[in-house]
């Protein structure tokens, strides 16, 4: 299973990151090892991602709204064409940062303090 899934109905534009699938809990646990308030649950990557994305891609926080769980990431959007783009963008991001680990690690190894964890 994708531990990213972006799903749509008439409501609203879903993207849940599973963050307790295997690779993306290990990722989590070695950020956590790297910086002790990196912990990996779905508030605090919540907080790492509005931090990389008001850095990288600021576009794909404009109509985000989110709700964190423990073992959750989700975010949405109202139903367009536009946010369908982000919310595609989005997981886009969040596959590249868990394929891309050693990213990760140099984020929080360099800039973990400014991060303004849970």
């Amino acid at each position: 299973m994708d531990y990213v899934m972006v799903s749509k109905d008439e409501d609203c534009i879903d993207i849940c990151f599973y963050i307790e699938q295997e690779k993306p809990f290990r990722i989590g646990e070695k950020m956590n090892e790297i910086h002790e308030d990196a912990y990996m649950n779905g508030y605090n990557w919540e907080m790492f991602l509005n931090y990389y994305l008001e850095n990288n891609a600021p576009e794909v926080l404009e109509g985000l709204d989110t709700d964190p769980e423990a073992g959750l990431y989700a975010a949405y959007y109202d139903v367009s064409d536009e946010n369908e783009k982000k919310a595609e963008k989005l997981a886009e991001i969040i596959r590249f940062l868990i394929e891309n680990e050693d990213e990760l690690y140099r984020i929080i190894r360099e800039e973990g303090n400014q991060i303004d964890w849970e």
